[in-house]
């Protein structure tokens, strides 16, 4: 059977020497670093439902170890019929070794266990070189019980670099172990 690598040790190991290798960087403090992984869930269409939304609470805290932070609308908007104030959504913002371990769930057990998983597009890595992916369903963590789930819903997780752009936040990435797909137009040629 296969060791799973821990992503920590894959990190300091084998992809710092790699990036200085590739990018030239004179000082291992300049090579690209994961800042925070924060898990987002918008909860808005529960409004008025407040056991579902205990419940998506409960599960985002079984997902990321974590007590996670209700987020408030900052203003009105009648189009959506949001209420300054009013509980929007579920945020939870994970570092150090709990970081360390979220990613390594999501790249051994989340993805390999997501339906029609194709890879990750490469325009998921923004700009800036941060990674932001969405998980439609819950239920893909091993923490979550398919069987007692009463609501599905997705979430999303931004995977915050100090890369100073896309080919660096994108090469760390996939040094990493994240499942990113080529593009097509690299393809072609």
């Amino acid at each position: 059977m296969k060791k799973i690598e821990n992503s920590k040790t894959k990190y300091t190991e084998k992809v710092v020497p790699e990036l200085i290798e590739i990018f030239g960087y004179k000082n291992k403090l300049a090579v690209p670093k994961i800042k925070k992984v924060v898990v987002n869930v918008g909860i808005g269409r529960f409004d008025k439902e407040k056991e579902k939304k205990n419940e998506i609470v409960e599960e985002i805290k079984m997902i990321t170890g974590q007590q996670p932070l209700m987020t408030k609308a900052k203003k009105s908007i009648s189009g959506f019929k949001v209420r300054e104030g009013a509980e929007v959504g579920v945020k939870v913002t994970l570092r150090g070794q709990r970081m360390w371990d979220f990613i390594d769930k999501l790249n051994n057990i989340v993805f390999p266990r997501t339906r029609d998983f194709q890879g990750i597009k490469e325009s998921s890595v923004s700009a800036e070189g941060d990674l932001n992916v969405g998980i439609k369903e819950q239920i893909v963590f091993p923490e979550i019980s398919a069987e007692e789930v009463r609501n599905i819903f997705s979430l999303q997780v931004n995977i915050s670099t100090t890369a100073r752009n896309r080919k660096e936040g994108d090469k760390l990435f996939r040094l990493l172990g994240f499942p990113i797909k080529e593009s097509d137009k690299k393809k072609d040629k």
